[in-house]
């Protein structure tokens, strides 16, 4: 048995446990994940992220998911990492640009920074895809925007997206009456997503504001993904219900994310917080 030092952070609310593996040793994060995760016998998240050394970046950021599987990708978690390697000193205090290494990629981060810690970050997510064989999802065509996917039963018009992780988005006229416990999984575990796939499930309030909800795999519903987010507003602009080159405020159920979806890149801003520190033995 060994003693961990950790950091309790969230960004909107989906929240994970962050260990620096630039210090410590982490052993096995796949069933790390699995315990501390649980939030009645553990110390609760919707999972565990480790902030390791790169050879290319600042940092790197490894994801495990609530279940141990591990994610390629985390939009909020990146804001966090970002916070992370900025508040205790991995990276110079007079930097405000710092570079994540990821399993999709090296991501730039522009922090906001007061009173010596960073606040929020705006995040370019690189671009989204669209081609189904590399989200990826068995579909025949180029794309799959506003076509029909049977889950249990019901047809609901989809648009597939990835950002680095595979997302299902679905527009409805109500996401709060939406029972996700029941239709998540379905989705998640669907045969045309043999990687699974993060659902979002997305009201149109206008051509600037979205509602959602999303279902995320390995995790179940959680209060924001910032993944999801910057696909719901790709998704919308491809629908038609939002403009590219204007920025989108997304509603989640943790808070708010400001998308912009270009031709380019997705860019995503939002809030990082810092819950507590601690240690924990395992």
């Amino acid at each position: 048995m060994k003693k961990l030092r950790f950091t309790k952070m969230h960004g909107i609310g989906n929240d994970y446990i962050y260990f620096n593996a630039i210090t410590q040793e982490i052993e096995d994060p796949n069933e790390l994940s699995h315990k501390l995760s649980d939030r009645r016998f553990g110390i609760g998240g919707d999972g565990i992220i480790l902030v390791c050394p790169s050879d290319i970046a600042d940092a790197k950021m490894r994801i495990f998911n609530e279940d141990g599987s591990e994610a390629k990708m985390c939009g909020n978690g990146i804001r966090c990492v970002a916070k992370f390697v900025y508040d205790y000193g991995i990276v110079p205090a007079d930097r405000r640009t710092v570079a994540i290494d990821t399993l999709s990629g090296v991501k730039t981060i522009d922090l906001t920074v007061e009173n010596g810690k960073a606040i929020s970050a705006k995040v370019d997510m690189g671009a989204a895809i669209i081609k189904p064989a590399d989200i990826p999802m068995i579909f025949d065509g180029e794309s799959c925007i506003d076509q029909p996917l049977e889950v249990d039963g019901k047809v609901w018009n989809v648009t597939a997206v990835s950002m680095g992780n595979p997302h299902c988005v679905t527009f409805v006229d109500d996401v709060d009456s939406l029972e996700l416990e029941k239709i998540g999984p379905s989705f998640e575990n669907h045969a045309a997503f043999p990687d699974r796939v993060n659902t979002e499930f997305v009201r149109v309030i206008d051509e600037h504001t979205l509602q959602m909800r999303v279902w995320e795999r390995g995790s179940g519903e959680t209060w924001a993904c910032g993944t999801g987010a910057c696909a719901t507003v790709v998704a919308a602009c491809l629908n038609g219900y939002c403009k590219k080159d204007e920025d989108v405020t997304v509603h989640l159920r943790g808070g708010d994310l400001v998308i912009r979806y270009t031709d380019e890149t997705v860019v995503m801003t939002g809030p990082a917080t810092t819950v507590f520190e601690g240690e924990v033995i395992v």
